[in-house]
């Protein structure tokens, strides 16, 4: 399963920040890009699951833009423009938008736009629940809770914890842990580190010797799934043997009673 990862290209410092705290509070993987060359860079590394191009851009046209990441393949893509005539639509469709939105636009259609293209992901698209018996994660809500209880993450180590259980024991890089856990926020890969240190001291048992994240030498961390399925079992076995035993109880104290009274 792949995480939706939404990379938005706009110059307006403003209305980035705006689109992407919507599309965050929604559950998404955001990233943003100010100009046509950053966002270029960032593609050739990794190209997002959604692209939402302003075609007015500081250092060139978002269409041509567009144009070139239709080519790879890869992300669908939404236009955003203040060119409002039917041939400037026209010519962004052709150039291999999926959706073309005009300028000004409300919040809710921006948003009811994304659900659409990002709903032809289908069976690919990020879950917003994962349920692992022991731990259920609510992206939705951005919620974790863990042997029964709710625990408080930073919104990094949510993002962090999402991505390791998601992968369902693959092993990730730091770098890629980094691309797609917060892609906008840090720079330095080893500073996933500190986020897995301050997870193991909220989830292990003995964060000292960590047997749900587990570090792989040479390639980074990864999720332990069968560790996690063992604590349900366990659980599992626990509560089916106190209901047994709650059950012999009740039927041991009935019986003398039952005979004296004969």
């Amino acid at each position: 399963m792949v995480s939706i990862h939404i990379s938005i290209v706009e110059g307006n410092p403003h209305l980035r920040s705006l689109l992407a705290w919507h599309l965050q509070q929604a559950g998404y993987l955001v990233n943003q890009s100010a100009t046509l060359q950053s966002a270029r860079q960032t593609f050739l590394h990794r190209q997002p699951t959604l692209a939402i191009i302003d075609s007015d851009l500081p250092d060139g046209d978002g269409i041509e833009l567009c144009r070139w990441l239709y080519q790879q393949k890869q992300s669908l893509i939404l236009i955003l423009s203040a060119r409002n005539g039917e041939k400037d639509v026209v010519n962004g469709l052709k150039a291999g938008a999926d959706d073309y939105l005009k300028k000004p636009f409300g919040m809710q259609e921006f948003m009811a736009r994304v659900e659409v293209l990002t709903r032809r992901l289908g069976s690919r698209a990020a879950p917003l629940h994962l349920d692992y018996g022991q731990l259920k994660i609510d992206l939705a809500q951005r919620r974790v809770q863990f042997r029964g209880e709710y625990i408080e993450l930073t919104p990094q180590e949510f993002s962090l914890l999402y991505v390791l259980a998601q992968a369902e024991g693959t092993p990730l890089s730091r770098a890629d842990l980094l691309r797609r856990a917060w892609p906008e926020e840090i720079d330095n890969p080893r500073t996933i580190d500190t986020h897995v240190l301050s997870l193991r001291k909220k989830i292990e048992t003995d964060p000292r010797q960590p047997n749900l994240i587990q570090t792989v030498r040479n390639v980074g961390y990864r999720f332990n799934l069968e560790m996690l399925a063992e604590m349900t079992s366990a659980l599992e076995a626990n509560i089916i043997a106190s209901t047994k035993g709650n059950h012999n109880g009740h039927s041991i104290n009935k019986i003398p009673a039952h005979n004296v009274s004969r």
